[in-house]
């Protein structure tokens, strides 16, 4: 079935094909929800939340692009939304500022899954990982993760930084513990 196919039978609320595009999409787009989200029952509401849109919206498909890079816009804004956008403004973080080098951190020593890095970034603050996820992630600028978030460039670009300190903060505590 094309993906043409697929998208006028769920226009004509055809549950047959609403059913494939789910179980097509539902896992890749689980996944994206799960690096924003605290936990996986998180992650699924936003899943749940970001068809619902996906089924409401699916007329404006224009077949321009990929449905699936569609689907994930959606997907991601949703999980965004999850978020008081306020939330930014307000984190606080303790972050050792005589370390703050990359290069100070030995990885070729340590094993890194990429299950163990997910769990790193979701102990991110809200807003960092938020951040982090839309630039290092998804690949938005940060003139587009302003424009999303409704805050600043410089608020992203510091949202950033500070993530990026975090995660490696928690990397070179994870190597100390494995060593």
């Amino acid at each position: 079935m094309t993906e043409q196919d697929l998208v006028r039978g769920c226009i004509q609320g055809k549950r047959k094909f609403q059913e494939e595009l789910f179980q097509r999409y539902a896992g890749k787009m689980l996944a994206v929800c799960m690096r924003y989200a605290r936990h996986r029952m998180e992650a699924e509401d936003m899943l749940q939340d970001a068809f619902v849109k996906v089924f409401e919206h699916l007329g404006q498909f224009q077949f321009k692009g990929a449905l699936e890079g569609w689907i994930r816009r959606i997907v991601v804004n949703t999980a965004i939304k999850a978020y008081d956008r306020k939330s930014f403004t307000h984190e606080q973080i303790g972050i050792d500022p005589t370390w703050d080098s990359a290069s100070d951190l030995p990885l070729s020593d340590m094993q890194l899954q990429e299950e163990d890095l997910l769990n790193l970034i979701n102990r991110l603050p809200d807003g960092y990982r938020i951040v982090f996820n839309l630039y290092a992630i998804e690949g938005y600028s940060h003139q587009e993760i302003a424009e999303m978030l409704g805050i600043q460039e410089s608020t992203s670009r510091s949202q950033l930084v500070k993530a990026r300190k975090q995660l490696q903060t928690q990397l070179f505590e994870l190597h100390k513990v494995a060593v």
